[in-house]
């Protein structure tokens, strides 16, 4: 079973490749957030406002992968978010007899990043995602929508200082995994400024070389 982490900061587009690696590969998106949420509707006193623990995190996980044991593989999402994170995750897999396939590491400047927040619009009714700051991007109409001409809308946190924010918490705690990774030679870094399809044909090399 493959099993791949995607790293990336904001608006790199990693939600966007886990899907297509999910349609194409038949992968498991595992997300830790849904994990925990999930767990949370069963278990309200012991979850319910207060920080999961790595502990309570990591057993979830590990329920998760003996579940889907049989399965092609999983795309880990939202996990690890630190090395303290990675090296539990680590020996976790060690005591279950499986390995780490890869690490794909989704480089995007904080230039980008931001047009990319910032100018992102989706339309309410088809669910398609727009942006009219880069023009590859944009609508043929300003503020409608190509496929069912409804009015574009922006998210309210899609603004500069909740990106800012985001970014610095990528860079504190998110971005020493890139070099934890490497030293463990499972990490690949994508240009995650190409096109959609550009940055999957290149994910695609990594996960037929696997």
């Amino acid at each position: 079973m493959k099993s791949i982490i995607l790293l990336a900061p904001p608006a790199a587009g990693k939600g966007t490749q886990s899907d297509l690696l999910c349609k194409k590969y038949g992968f498991i998106h595992i997300s830790t957030g849904d994990l925990i949420r999930e767990h949370g509707k069963t278990d309200h006193n012991y979850l319910s406002g207060k920080l999961v623990s790595d502990d309570i995190v990591l057993q979830l996980l590990k329920d998760k992968l003996q579940e889907i044991q049989k399965k092609e593989g999983y795309i880990l999402d939202g996990f690890p978010r630190n090395v303290s994170q990675a090296r539990a995750y680590q020996q976790m897999l060690e005591e279950m007899h499986q390995e780490l396939s890869a690490v794909i590491y989704l480089s995007v400047d904080y230039n980008l990043a931001l047009k990319r927040i910032t100018g992102r619009l989706s339309c309410p009714n088809c669910g398609h995602v727009y942006n009219d700051l880069i023009e590859e991007n944009q609508p043929i109409v300003k503020g409608v929508c190509n496929n069912c001409q409804m009015e574009l809308t922006k998210r309210v946190d899609d603004n500069e200082d909740t990106f800012k924010v985001r970014f610095e918490t990528y860079l504190h705690d998110t971005k020493p995994l890139i070099t934890y990774y490497k030293e463990k030679c499972v990490l690949y870094e994508v240009d995650g400024a190409m096109s959609t399809s550009e940055v999957f044909h290149q994910i695609e090399s990594i996960v037929n070389s696997l």
